[in-house]
């Protein structure tokens, strides 16, 4: 017991790990990374440093609950294989006693990595009422291993939020380099209690200004904007963000924890963001808190949460880490929309492969060598009769499935995993617009255990979600109200 005492938080979260990390290990996803040991949600620090691709998350390594929040830490030379690092935050100080919430990261001039994220503790609000959860911006930085915290944290403060924005709401530091300084982005909600995204500008990433109001919703798309990111990408400036308590809109948008792409121009000297395309970034039921690096080679990589804060009161029993990350997605702007596909270094974990091109499809059909709980699926489809539905179901026996529909009236793809085994009243549906290719529809199913992401169309939509059946439980099947002709194409993944 007196040895505890002298450790702090970090070192005690540390030696859990440790003691804990191969517990998790048999529940584990094969090619998404998962906390090592507890809890996980946003991701964070999504960057590089000397060379390697770093994600940092939100963890709390004690329960497969949320609690008082630290940093957990992997790294990847591919973006499918993960080396785990020792948690590289803990709340240890006043400033973050509520924890360290989530941020981002970037390698300085001198070779040190620099972390920013935002500490929550206890204090007075901008008017004057006691005992607040008050957020600002801190900084720690490091080795890629070992982390110090600045003497003189918080070095973004309430203080320096513009007159109109509260102190409760301001949070999820994003930093990048551009024209030879660091900006940094920040939500906050203003006095509307809606979403702002503010700028703030550095010239060694420690010491820092306000700058201005890059976008903001006027609560016309949910509240605060959580995990902004803001980047250039073919030719358009595009903002992502998460908004809380999205109102249905068609569709485009689902009531409740949202995200939302924004497609503009950008005039920096007047910082001046003006919008031209907008809509949600992914339409399933688990994806949340995107967060986006640039490669070395000029790719944009997008990875997210893939869960949803709706969702995390209900879980299987007897777990030992509890959510994960989507796939890194490759991301481009085509036609006024975000486009995303899965990082092409999935191919080189193709174990084994099927295919089967024109097939005549109507009645149920399915295929010996097309199943499986880890593989990654295209099958497209073109119109023979004038048919109207089509639907794959996957992970699938006699009594449970998980069903896409594609409704070529209504223009219109449906994932239902209603009948996937799940045993909680939660969401169950999701259904968004495709577009109208005369019939023609291409999906891309990417499974890994448990969860699955559908790229439809190349990627100009896509939808994620957890599934729940058994494992054993991996059949795959075709079927229409009318005939059409079906490619299918089926890699079986294997990263071990």
């Amino acid at each position: 017991m007196g040895d505890s005492i002298k450790k702090n938080p970090l070192q005690l979260a540390r030696e859990y790990e440790t003691l804990h990390k191969k517990d998790a290990d048999p529940e584990r996803q094969m090619f998404h990374i998962t906390p090592m040991v507890g809890w996980m949600n946003d991701p964070n620090g999504f960057s590089i440093y000397k060379g390697e691709y770093h994600l940092f998350y939100q963890y709390y390594p004690y329960k497969v609950e949320w609690g008082p929040t630290h940093w957990g830490h992997a790294k990847t030379n591919d973006f499918i294989k993960w080396e785990f690092l020792p948690c590289a935050l803990a709340p240890e100080h006043e400033y973050e006693s509520n924890g360290c919430f989530s941020g981002s990261a970037i390698e300085l001039e001198d070779g040190r990595q620099l972390l920013l994220y935002t500490g929550g503790c206890k204090g007075v609000d901008e008017k004057g009422r006691p005992d607040q959860d008050l957020q600002h911006q801190c900084a720690a930085i490091g080795d890629g291993i070992d982390f110090v915290k600045l003497e003189n944290n918080p070095i973004i403060n309430v203080e320096d939020i513009p007159e109109g924005g509260n102190w409760l709401d301001f949070r999820d530091p994003k930093i990048y380099k551009e024209d030879g300084r660091y900006i940094v982005l920040l939500a906050n909600r203003p006095d509307d209690g809606s979403g702002r995204v503010l700028m703030y500008e550095s010239e060694d990433g420690l010491n820092w200004k306000y700058m201005g109001i890059l976008d903001e919703c006027h609560n016309e798309y949910g509240k605060i904007w959580e995990c902004p990111d803001f980047f250039l990408l073919d030719g358009k400036w595009v903002l992502l963000g998460s908004p809380q308590e999205m109102q249905t809109d068609g569709l485009e948008f689902h009531p409740g924890y949202g995200t939302l792409t924004i497609i503009g121009d950008y005039d920096k000297e007047n910082l001046k963001f003006t919008r031209e395309h907008l809509h949600a970034i992914d339409y399933g039921t688990d994806f949340y808190a995107p967060q986006t690096l640039e490669t070395e080679d000029g790719r944009r990589i997008m990875i997210a949460w893939m869960m949803n804060w709706t969702n995390v009161s209900f879980k299987m029993p007897d777990i030992h880490y509890f959510s994960a990350m989507t796939l890194p997605r490759e991301l481009h702007v085509r036609d006024g929309r975000l486009y995303q596909e899965p990082v092409k270094e999935l191919d080189n974990y193709r174990v084994a492969s099927a295919y089967h091109k024109d097939v005549t499809v109507c009645e149920e059909t399915s295929f010996d060598d097309v199943k499986g709980r880890y593989i990654d699926m295209t099958v497209s489809v073109k119109p023979e009769d004038d048919y109207k539905v089509f639907e794959l179901q996957i992970a699938k026996n006699d009594r449970f499935h998980t069903s896409v529909i594609y409704d070529r009236e209504k223009g219109t793809v449906m994932v239902d995993r209603s009948e996937s085994g799940v045993r909680f009243d939660i969401v169950q549906k999701r259904e968004f617009y495709v577009s109208d290719l005369g019939g023609e529809i291409k999906f891309r199913a990417i499974i890994d255990k448990d969860s699955m992401e559908l790229f439809v169309n190349d990627g100009a939509q896509t939808c994620t979600g957890v599934i729940y059946t058994d494992l054993d439980i991996d059949g795959i099947s075709f079927k229409a109200d009318a005939n059409v002709k079906i490619d299918v194409e089926c890699h079986t993944i294997n990263v071990e």
